[in-house]
């Protein structure tokens, strides 16, 4: 608003000068200034005056109309012993107009019209001449007063318009992305309630099987009982994240809590109980990582340890480290059997490369000497 304004009080400024040079020099050209005297001066110097107010505030405009006024009627009237007098704000007067009709309220602008119009046409019968005959003063009233005065006042009207019309259309912007906003949400509420009703009643009925199998079976170490072991985990951290992904669906203001690195000790927890050893070493300080990162960071080490678990023998070594502008995370394990391949591609390195490219990290793989890595370094902010 500041520069908006700076930029007005220019424009006035530009304006009153255009009309101040323009008025003297018509009057100092045309006008009666070396036989006049004192009064040519006089006239002279009510022109700079009432044209330099136009640069004035909008407020005054009212004020600076009845000023022009009174100069045209002042002018004739000074003049009146000299022949072919000009007056001295010929362009002035037509600012002054415009002025009151654009920027005042309706009743300041009808009085200042109405003071015009009485300075113009008492200045015009005056002035001699033009004055004897009616039509020449009524067609110059309308030239130095109402055509300025109604252009004016179109101005404003058709400001006012534009700024309805922007008004509306911001309105309707925000009743559209409202109604985005709530379709979105339905949609989220629908999804949520199709996975809790689908697949965490399957999920749930995978563990409590494998539960109830592993209890009846006799008590001893076997493979069984391990295998067994290692489902209702997985079912129970299937459920983890389920509820997880259930909590932000539902969300409707801050996004539910996902999990992060903070999480690693569970996940590791949860593949140790499965009877896979694992290792996690992190280097360098540990600071905070943006959100979205942090989540990428632990599904991407998720991902490796199924993969670990459903193809590798152990142990398996997680390395997390923090450098100064990025975070490595290397996951290593033998490989007990080859990974099943689909369309010459590694469908869990695929995923977790598709995440890393999201933050503009890169994915090295390697299978050499029965070892399987995956290493993701993302770009970080320099502190």
């Amino acid at each position: 608003m500041r520069d908006i304004n700076g930029s007005l009080a220019r424009q006035s400024l530009l304006v009153a000068l255009v009309c101040l040079v323009c008025d003297v020099a018509l009057f100092t050209l045309r006008g009666p200034l070396p036989e006049a005297g004192w009064r040519g001066w006089v006239v002279l110097a009510g022109a700079v005056i009432v044209d330099a107010a136009l640069a004035g505030a909008a407020r005054y405009s009212g004020w600076v109309a009845a000023g022009h006024a009174a100069l045209f009627v002042a002018a004739p009237l000074l003049l009146c012993t000299c022949t072919g007098f000009v007056v001295g704000n010929n362009a002035g007067i037509l600012v002054a107009g415009y002025r009151a009709g654009a920027w005042l309220r309706v009743g300041p602008a009808v009085v200042a019209l109405v003071a015009m119009l009485a300075g113009v046409g008492a200045g015009e019968l005056l002035g001699g001449g033009r004055g004897a005959n009616p039509a020449l003063v009524a067609i110059s009233m309308a030239v130095s007063a109402v055509l300025p005065w109604l252009v004016g006042r179109y101005t404003t009207a058709r400001g006012a318009y534009i700024a309805d019309l922007e008004r509306e259309a911001e309105e309707r912007r925000r009743h559209e992305a409202e109604a985005v906003r709530r379709a979105v949400l339905e949609e989220r509420e629908t999804i949520a309630r199709d996975l809790h009703d689908v697949i965490s009643h399957h999920v749930s009925a995978i563990g409590v099987h494998a539960g109830a199998a592993r209890l009846g079976l006799p008590k001893g170490e076997s493979q069984v009982h391990k295998s067994l072991g290692a489902v209702e985990s997985a079912s129970r951290s299937a459920m983890a994240d389920l509820r997880r992904l259930l909590d932000l669906l539902h969300a409707r203001g801050d996004e539910a809590a996902q999990p992060g690195l903070d999480n690693l000790d569970e996940l590791l927890d949860t593949v140790r109980a499965a009877g896979l050893p694992v290792r996690l070493t992190v280097h360098g300080d540990v600071r905070e990582v943006p959100g979205s990162l942090d989540v990428a960071l632990y599904r991407i080490a998720q991902e490796a340890l199924t993969n670990a678990l459903r193809h590798g023998t152990g142990p398996v070594e997680l390395e997390l480290d923090h450098r100064r502008t990025e975070i490595v995370l290397t996951v290593t394990n033998e490989a007990g059997r080859p990974v099943p391949q689909r369309d010459g591609a590694h469908r869990g390195l695929a995923g977790i490369r598709q995440r890393v490219t999201l933050f503009g990290g890169e994915v090295t793989y390697g299978q050499k000497d029965n070892t399987w890595q995956v290493k993701a370094g993302f770009p970080l902010e320099v502190a």
